[in-house]
């Protein structure tokens, strides 16, 4: 699906929401091999039995990408992604947890370019009991109304 929302479309508070993604061990294994992070904190069942959370987690950067690729439900062709800030892993992600994404609105700029200007969401990953996961911020940069 693609949708033109231009810099002035977005307002300040608005929010939305993900539909669901549950994570699984096929996930961490393709992760593993294809990131290069082969931590025993992901692929070592028996030594995770030995450590605080006594079970495997998903690798922070796993968890990024699935919760980024839940936001993206609509192609936008007057914004593009501008960058990531302030990424945090709150709680550790589990084999079988469900992850559903909040985005909020949380503030607006201009740009050098006065064509653009800089919108940020707060994104936020949480598990199916409600625990916050990861938090960032998505900053887009979106083209003013009127410009080409």
């Amino acid at each position: 699906m693609y949708v033109k929302m231009y810099f002035e479309d977005y307002l300040v508070g608005e929010v939305r929401d993900t539909h669901g993604r549950t994570i699984t061990e096929a996930d961490l294994v393709i992760h593993a091999g294809q990131s290069g992070d082969f931590f025993p904190h992901h692929m070592d069942a028996e030594w995770c039995k030995t450590q605080p959370f006594k079970q495997r987690i998903a690798h922070g950067t796993l968890v990024f990408s699935i919760a980024i690729g839940l936001t993206a439900g609509a192609i936008n062709e007057a914004a593009m992604t501008y960058g990531y800030d302030r990424l945090r892993f709150i709680k550790p992600v589990f084999i079988n947890d469900t992850i559903h994404v909040k985005i909020t609105v949380i503030g607006k700029k201009e740009h050098k370019n006065p064509e653009y200007g800089l919108i940020t969401e707060k994104v936020e990953a949480f598990n199916q009991h409600g625990d916050l996961s990861m938090i960032c911020e998505h900053i887009l940069l979106a083209q003013k109304r009127g410009t080409t």
